[in-house]
Formats: C-alpha cells, structure tokens, sequence
C-alpha cells in the first residue's frame, strides 16, 4: 500500500505476522526492498516485489536484522534478480559468510532460512539512498543486538523493525540466553522518542503515527518484563510456538511433542526459568493458553492454528 505523506517513491507490503512487513522503494537512482518475509512466504514475496516493480530489475535487498522473518526471501530473490545486491547489519556478517545456522540461531528455534549472500553492511552511523532519498542507519539493540532502524529526517519516517510496533515490541531474545538486554530496549525506545517521528513502518503491522502513545504502552511492557523475566519467557515461549503454527497451520499430537523435543531453544528457556517443570508439561500449559486465547485450537489428536 503506498501512504500519502510518506518520502519518496515508497510502499509499503504489510503482511500476515508469520513474515515481516516488506518496504519497497522505486527511484531514479535504483529499486530496493528492505525486509523479505519468511521462506514459506517467498512465492508470495517474489509476486508482491515483481507486482511493485512494473517491470524494473531489483537493485538491491536491505535487512534489519537476520531474523528468519525478515530475510527468509533473500535467496528467491537473489535467484530471480541475479544482480541485486544484499545489504546487512554487520554484527552477523561473519556468521552470513560461513552460514552458521546455530550462531544464527534457526536451528535452536526450529526455524528455516535458505541460504543466501551479502555484498554490503548497513552501518549505523552511516545513510543509504533508497528512493532517492536519504536514509540514517541507526543501531537499535534489544530485540536482537544487531538490529537496526532506517529514518529518513525530512518527513520523519521511521522504518522500526521489530524495535517498535503499535502494539508492543518483538520478543526480547538475548535475555532468554542469559545476556541482560531490558536495559538496551528501553534506550531503542529513548532514540525513538528522541527522533520524534511523524511516521513508523513496523515490522509487523500497520504503519502507525501515534508514536507516543505506542512508546507508553511497550514501555509499560518492558517494565512488567523487566521485573519478571519468567513472564517474558513464557510470551517468547508462546511466540515461537505461535510461529510454528502458522508455518505449518495444523500438525498432530505426535508431531508436537516431536517438534517441542527437537528444538533446543524450548528447553534452554525452561532449564533458566522453569526448572521444576518439565518440558512436556510447559508446552501444554504454553498450548492450552494460546487456545484460551484464541489463537490455536485442537480437535483430538491435532492441533490447528487459528486467527
């Protein structure tokens, strides 16, 4: 959808919350889009790219973090658009270049991403052309220590990742490893404020401009987080089996607890924070609340994802 108001030749591809939004940008100077979906998604991210593109080759592919939802089209579009040129944050470069799938953290989430290659590092500190207009490459810490955030100052239009939604922020990750990183969400929200952006293209979601009154919610958030960090553990646990749901829509009993025992990230977060229990009676507890909530149900022997 394109947004009046917004710079430049900019749209924006919001799309259902298994794949991160995708933004592209159609300038004299070239095409590129930042953020490609998740790999189940890449027929649809081929399609909507082509749609947008009317006709024009892609230049280049921008990443705000390596999340499997937000570069898992990377190799579909590498392969259809043979010149286009990959640009990430550098904290992962090493590990994009030698493709560690553990360092990269799919395999401990059970997640996939093909394997795909970059050509150029999105430092902070530094701007990027993209629709003809120039971009600052801003360090946004918390969610993922590498991420980062793209605001163009003259209309103040921020691209937020998964640093800010309107309703809440991404799952805090290096907390549930043991790496305290509270501190580093709550300083992303203090450069949003600071940035005092009249626009915010999320990672998931709707592009929002009432910036405040999202920074009070996830700042209200945070803090409930930060004073109990199980309460955090469980949301990602239920995140990450959420995500799972979505990507395969219904699976059977058997099948969840074989997907549940299989991946490690599940069990490093109960050994931290739910030692007395075990493995198999939090994930039904995990399951039974998303049912609660509407977003799984189960019929017998198979459960099924819902809306």
């Amino acid at each position: 959808m394109a947004v009046d108001g917004l710079p430049g030749r900019l749209k924006v591809m919001e799309r259902g919350w298994l794949s991160a939004n995708s933004i592209l940008f159609d300038g004299d100077e070239g095409t590129a889009v930042v953020d490609t979906g998740y790999v189940t998604h890449a027929s649809q991210t081929l399609t909507l790219v082509d749609g947008a593109l009317r006709g024009r080759t892609l230049d280049r592919i921008l990443n705000t973090h390596l999340h499997s939802d937000h570069c898992g089209g990377n190799a579909a579009l590498q392969d259809r658009y043979a010149r286009v040129q990959t640009y990430i944050p550098p904290g992962e470069a090493s590990l994009v270049e030698r493709w560690d799938e553990d360092g990269m953290s799919y395999r401990a989430t059970g997640q996939i991403c093909p394997r795909f290659h970059f050509e150029g590092r999105l430092q902070p500190g530094e701007a990027i052309s993209l629709g003809d207009v120039a971009w600052d490459i801003l360090a946004a810490p918390g969610h993922d220590p590498h991420s980062v955030m793209l605001f163009e100052p003259r209309s103040r239009t921020l691209i937020s990742a998964d640093a800010l939604w309107e309703q809440g922020f991404g799952v805090v990750f290096p907390e549930l490893m043991g790496e305290p990183s509270f501190d580093d969400v709550a300083a992303t929200f203090d450069l949003i404020e600071t940035l005092k952006p009249e626009w915010v293209i999320p990672g998931h979601g709707g592009v929002f401009t009432d910036v405040g009154g999202a920074l009070s919610s996830a700042r209200r958030r945070l803090e409930g987080f930060a004073k109990d960090p199980a309460k955090h553990a469980r949301h990602a646990l239920k995140v990450l089996v959420k995500f799972r749901l979505l990507e395969v829509q219904s699976m059977s009993h058997e099948e969840w607890l074989s997907w549940m025992n299989q991946t490690p990230y599940l069990e490093t977060m109960r050994a931290r924070f739910f030692e007395r229990q075990k493995l198999v009676e939090l994930g039904h507890e995990v399951l039974a609340e998303l049912i609660g909530a509407g977003a799984a149900s189960q019929d017998g022997m198979r459960i099924f994802n819902r809306s």
